[in-house]
């Protein structure tokens, strides 16, 4: 049997504020988030965005995570895109390797059990 654990996170970035307030930062502030610049622009990894009771909402992942963090919030397709007023924290695990990515995407959603993840459920 393969023992597969679950990293812990590279980035945590949190929600600072709320929608519509002003912020200090120079970048835009996308849903309350203006950390972007702490997620890695040409590195590939995981993504999980979790509510403010810590439960996982989504887990993606992407070849170039600062990108994909953002058109999740942009997108009119993204799966998250009628419940990102509740994501509170992003979470990012940096990893390179292609098929780990497609591993552990799988093993995290099936084990904290996403809640907006449907195409890789294997626990219902």
């Amino acid at each position: 049997m393969i023992k597969i654990e679950i990293p812990n996170p590279d980035i945590v970035i949190t929600k600072s504020r709320q929608v519509g307030e002003k912020v200090e930062a120079p970048l835009s502030s996308i849903y309350g988030f203006t950390d972007y610049n702490k997620i890695p622009r040409d590195k590939g990894g995981i993504i999980l965005f979790f509510n403010a009771n810590d439960d996982l909402l989504f887990v993606g992942k992407a070849r170039k995570l600062r990108p994909r963090v953002k058109r999740h919030f942009e997108d009119t397709v993204s799966p998250i895109k009628e419940h990102r007023d509740e994501v509170y924290k992003i979470a990012v695990l940096v990893v390179e390797e292609p098929m780990d990515r497609e591993i552990y995407e799988t093993f995290i959603i099936n084990t904290l059990h996403a809640k907006y993840n449907i195409e890789k459920v294997f626990y219902k």
